[in-house]
């Protein structure tokens, strides 16, 4: 199952060139680039491990490449994404985010039903892949 997050999600994996002109056209618009990873895809964990700092003042998406790059020599086997955050009054939010690595397997996730009192029935979604634990998924 590959895990559907962000932009460009649906589509075949991104190439370097093709990240490098989606980290431009973030750079361009005046946003700030940044790698971040995890082994935790949960649809509501929203705080991955940021990798290095975040590029307010980069130009050029060279760099922006070149730091996914390197995330992916340190945690290849995990997910990485990269995002684009706008600084600017009114937004201060995540503008881009798209993911640009995953582990070799995804294991997909499960429906959880838990039963309350009465007739009051629960559903949340659990990553399979935190069964293990923490640093041991996708090895």
């Amino acid at each position: 199952m590959k895990v559907t997050q962000g932009q460009f999600s649906f589509l075949p994996d991104l190439t370097d060139d093709q990240i490098r002109q989606q980290a431009q056209y973030a750079i361009d618009k005046g946003w700030a680039v940044s790698v971040e990873y995890t082994d935790d895809p949960h649809p509501r964990n929203t705080y991955w491990e940021m990798w290095g700092h975040p590029m307010f003042d980069n130009p050029d998406a060279a760099a922006a490449v070149f730091e996914v790059n390197e995330c992916r020599k340190a945690h290849g086997s995990k997910y990485i994404r990269v995002i684009a955050f706008d600084a600017s009054p009114g937004w201060e939010s995540i503008r881009m985010c798209f993911i640009v690595n995953r582990p070799a397997q995804e294991p997909g996730f499960r429906l959880v039903r838990q039963e309350g009192e009465g007739r009051v029935v629960r559903y949340t979604i659990e990553s399979y892949a935190v069964r293990e634990p923490e640093g041991a998924r996708y090895v």
